[in-house]
């Protein structure tokens, strides 16, 4: 029987989402059904084209209406609070193996999510899921419920030097 963890992706450097990602391809590869849910974001990124082609074993959802600018909108919460309840019923099924959180450390940050609700999620994983949470700032109480965490951290960016977001790079 597969055992599951419970896995961080955080810190300010690039590359969590895209982790997240390979993750859920390897595991699609495997024969492994995956949840990837993103909080905060509304729009596809070339990696998602990418997954959609394992429409059988992939299931990609978004709940969020862009970046959040200040005070997050009652829209921004609700659907953040629907994205959190429908990836409980999806972890709590037993369909998939894989479910993958991705922002949800920026939905906490953010406030759209309360913290105990996402706590209360880790502590009810089923042994046989692999949890994936991403996103900036994890919060402690996250990472000591984590079974592995990864801190990315930037050292140089070239978007520093006014360098774009690139189709099929960054996006």
């Amino acid at each position: 029987m597969f055992t599951g963890y419970v896995q961080v992706y955080t810190g300010n450097g690039k590359g969590k989402t895209t982790a997240a990602v390979g993750l859920t391809i390897r595991a699609a590869g495997c024969g492994m059904k995956v949840f990837f849910a993103q909080f905060i974001k509304s729009a596809y990124s070339s990696e998602f084209y990418c997954m959609e082609r394992f429409c059988n074993l992939i299931t990609l959802r978004q709940y969020g209406r862009g970046f959040v600018r200040g005070k997050p909108a009652s829209e921004d919460i609700e659907a953040a609070k629907r994205g959190l309840a429908e990836s409980k019923e999806v972890m709590l099924s037993a369909d998939f193996q894989v479910v993958v959180l991705d922002e949800i450390n920026v939905a906490l940050r953010l406030g759209v999510l309360e913290l105990q609700e996402v706590v209360k999620l880790i502590q009810q994983r089923p042994p046989n899921v692999e949890l994936v949470l991403t996103g900036r700032d994890a919060d402690t109480e996250v990472i000591e419920l984590a079974d592995l965490v990864t801190e990315f951290k930037e050292i140089k960016h070239y978007f520093s030097k006014g360098v774009p977001a690139r189709q099929g790079i960054e996006f």
